[in-house]
């Protein structure tokens, strides 16, 4: 198991983990989730949910170049469906899995569960690895 901890402020900020190491390609990204990821019902925040699967999304495109995980991807778009409630005191999971794409864009597909089981939420996106040109650009 390889994990991204702590590295950039919103994920230290909201303490969710980035798990790139699994064989099957797809990344998964896990929050244990308290009071301060609930939205005024006291349901996880509907933005929280979205954040995680665009990170899970993002992080399987990024396996597709970089076996750690780490290559830049930017999202073109990302549609998701909310279909349930979790609650602080749950774990879940977002995964993502490649369903497409050719030389530069890539379709993921993901899903956010509750460690009961429950499917929280899906989405689907379109992204794009970072040019290494503009990586070098933002270097200089």
């Amino acid at each position: 198991m390889t994990l991204i901890e702590g590295e950039t402020g919103t994920q230290r900020s909201l303490g969710y983990v980035i798990d790139v190491g699994q064989p099957d390609g797809c990344a998964r990204v896990w929050l244990d989730l308290d009071e301060d990821h609930t939205n005024r019902h006291l349901v996880l925040h509907g933005g929280i949910a979205s954040l995680l699967l665009d990170s899970a999304m993002g992080a399987t495109g990024s396996l597709t170049v970089d076996p750690a995980g780490r290559a830049p991807f930017l999202t073109v778009s990302m549609t998701t469906q909310f279909l349930a409630a979790a609650r602080a005191g749950q774990r879940v999971t977002a995964t993502g899995t490649v369903t497409g794409g050719g030389r530069s864009l890539l379709f993921i597909a993901g899903e956010l569960v509750a460690d009961d089981g429950t499917l929280i939420a899906t989405a689907t996106g379109v992204f794009k690895r970072v040019p290494q040109d503009k990586l070098r650009e933002a270097a200089t």
